[in-house]
């Protein structure tokens, strides 16, 4: 998959763009080169991309490789191309510049910088503070999926009852996001007050499986339900996004159905066979927009649980 030479010049959407070093390990033990990794972000660019347009991208870039370390990087380098889009948005005591991706030439363009990671906001940049997305992330402490599994179809269940539309997404690490849409009629203040108000409801239900406990060492073997994300400047990792993981996983839309495969993990997709699998089923999160709900219903009805 990796293009060889230190320098090509590729266009792309009519951008012309220079890769360099292609043939640099940035996945030692997979033996996945700069230039694999840029492969996969051209190749992903349609499905991707609807995910991510319009959102502010924070950057996760391993210029050595993901064993010599990384940094997150959320303003758009000054040397970033004028083509490639941005977004001034203000952040507590001054602004940040974000990365916008609108095509496949600015995945490319970053996946030459080695950003092996995107991760998107949860409200695009039109209507930055009423997101459309909700996330919940299942974090195990430990490596037992089937509990991550058995937790998703949980939240799924009160997600459902409270009238909205549930997604499951693999994090390429170790748990599961589920992700809501929403038609961005309630603000970030409302969202994070609602995501934790549904974490707690779903403590109550089931103290033995979940918590919200901040510090590891109160979690024990449960699932930690993290909500933090559900706030003005935070981040989740996006769709298809790429892991600094070993065997270069990625973040995977699902089928709930295929949380009954047995042979599913976290980190089952990578860079290398995730183009099998969209050949042989089309994207989950094709039409996810289109389940857009208001909040302010399904809060009422969260509250009703509680009286």
């Amino acid at each position: 998959m990796a293009n060889a030479g230190s320098r090509e010049r590729i266009e792309i959407d009519g951008r012309r763009i220079e890769l360099s070093n292609t043939e640099k390990v940035l996945f030692p033990r997979a033996g996945l080169t700069k230039g694999d990794l840029i492969h996969y972000y051209r190749r992903v660019a349609p499905v991707m991309l609807p995910q991510i347009e319009g959102r502010p991208l924070s950057l996760q870039r391993f210029p050595d490789g993901i064993e010599a370390g990384g940094f997150m990087q959320k303003n758009a380098s000054d040397y970033f191309p004028p083509w490639i889009g941005r977004a001034h948005l203000p952040k507590e005591g001054g602004t940040v510049d974000y990365v916008l991706a609108g095509d496949a030439a600015t995945l490319v363009y970053l996946a030459n910088q080695a950003a092996v990671t995107l991760h998107t906001g949860l409200a695009r940049v039109d209507r930055v503070d009423h997101p459309d997305r909700l996330v919940i992330d299942l974090d195990p402490s430990d490596e037992d999926f089937g509990k991550v599994k058995r937790g998703a179809r949980a939240v799924r269940e009160l997600i459902e009852a409270l009238g909205l539309v549930p997604f499951v997404q693999t994090t390429g690490s170790r748990g599961l996001h589920v992700w809501v849409p929403l038609d961005r009629s309630a603000s970030f203040d409302e969202v994070r007050r609602f995501a934790g108000e549904l974490a707690l409801r779903l403590v109550a239900r089931a103290p033995e499986a979940f918590t919200t406990a901040q510090r590891k060492s109160g979690r024990g073997a449960r699932l930690f339900l993290d909500v933090a994300r559900n706030a003005y400047g935070q981040t989740a990792v996006a769709p298809y996004s790429v892991r600094a993981r070993p065997e270069a996983p990625v973040a995977t839309p699902l089928d709930w159905s295929e949380l009954d495969d047995r042979a599913l993990c976290p980190r089952r997709y990578t860079i290398v066979n995730l183009f099998r699998r969209l050949g042989q089923k089309p994207d989950p999160w094709a039409k996810i927009d289109r389940h857009a709900r208001p909040l302010r219903e399904a809060a009422g009805r969260l509250a009703a649980l509680g009286r």
